[in-house]
């Protein structure tokens, strides 16, 4: 597997790399990072020849929006696809404080929910401003779902369809303001009601399709294919549990997660593959998976990210991984040594 290897999207012909550098560590998740070191993350994943990035207005309460387009303002935009993200208008809000909603160093900016048509056309409109340039190439929308509204979800969902939301997304990409669209979100389920109200381009799906965790196997990605919706996986390492820091959906691991990523360490460990390594490859092995977005705090880190995709893997590992039971038993595999 090449980082830089280019795969294009069935439905736009758009061009993205294997491996996405995911923006979120730029707005400061967790930790602070400062304007020189988010932008040697940028450099240094454009020197491994990495011509993807995804960013929103959420992340730094549209810190990385400023700090990506800042850093990617030097190269030719032809050069590389920029995705952003609707569903947030950011509004101005002195009561900001550090630590809001994981962000150390958030701008004072408040997210409000919005995915009506004028909310959605809004939030692109300020994301151009934010980001420095005339167009971004994906918009999805993002984190609409159950998970991320519970008992409001009804009412944000009757924004996007009666309210005009994805009616804003289809004009965009009709006219060519953006090359393609579809979500960006932690739950499956809520891209299957998607597909059944507009014909998507690419989802950005975190978590869901992981070494750890195959629950999109039969009921998305096999539909995806089958409509040539192409899949971005997010949230490879399942929020970091399986790159060794004990964290699953953004919170401490419980114990049956922790018994199943001891036993998927032991298998690697007969084979002397990385854990990490074993995590990055295996989404690729499915034929809908176009891309994989990874987040980075330093270029140790983006660097080390990208020697785990490039890492061989021996063909017995892949069997033995699929006779264990520790992945579904549908799920393909990487068929030839990386």
């Amino acid at each position: 597997m090449n980082a830089r290897e280019i795969r294009t999207l069935p439905r736009s012909g758009l061009e993205l790399t294997a491996l996405g550098l995911g923006c979120s560590q730029l707005g400061g998740l967790y930790r602070p990072i400062s304007w020189a070191d988010s932008e040697a993350l940028v450099d240094a994943a454009w020197s491994a020849g990495l011509r993807y990035f995804d960013t929103a207005p959420y992340y730094g309460y549209t810190l990385s929006e400023r700090r990506a387009g800042q850093a990617l303002s030097a190269r030719a935009r032809d050069a590389f696809s920029l995705s952003t993200k609707v569903g947030r208008l950011m509004c101005p809000d002195a009561g900001v404080q550090p630590g809001d909603d994981g962000w150390a160093e958030p701008l004072p900016f408040r997210p409000v929910f919005d995915y009506t048509y004028d909310g959605v056309m809004r939030s692109y409109e300020d994301s151009l401003q934010r980001l420095g340039t005339a167009r971004v190439d994906i918009l999805y929308v993002h984190d609409i779902g159950p998970m991320t509204h519970g008992d409001r979800h009804p009412h944000y969902w009757a924004q996007l369809t009666d309210g005009g939301g994805f009616r804003a997304l289809t004009q965009l990409r009709e006219r060519g303001a953006v090359r393609a669209i579809g979500l960006g979100v932690n739950e499956w389920e809520i891209v299957v009601d998607a597909m059944n109200e507009v014909p998507l381009d690419l989802v950005l799906l975190a978590g869901r399709y992981t070494l750890l965790e195959q629950t999109a196997l039969e009921p998305l990605l096999d539909a995806c294919l089958r409509a040539e919706t192409a899949v971005v996986v997010g949230g490879v390492f399942n929020s970091g549990v399986l790159a060794g820091n004990g964290k699953f959906n953004y919170g401490d691991a419980p114990a049956e997660v922790v018994k199943k990523v001891q036993r998927l360490t032991d298998l690697c460990a007969r084979f002397d593959v990385p854990l990490p390594a074993a995590a990055l490859q295996f989404p690729f092995a499915h034929p809908a998976v176009a891309s994989c977005v990874v987040g980075a705090r330093s270029v140790a880190q983006l660097q080390q990210n990208i020697a785990w995709l490039e890492r061989p893997i021996p063909r017995e590992y892949w069997q033995a991984l699929s006779d264990s039971g520790l992945i579904a038993a549908h799920a393909p595999v990487p068929k030839e040594q990386a």
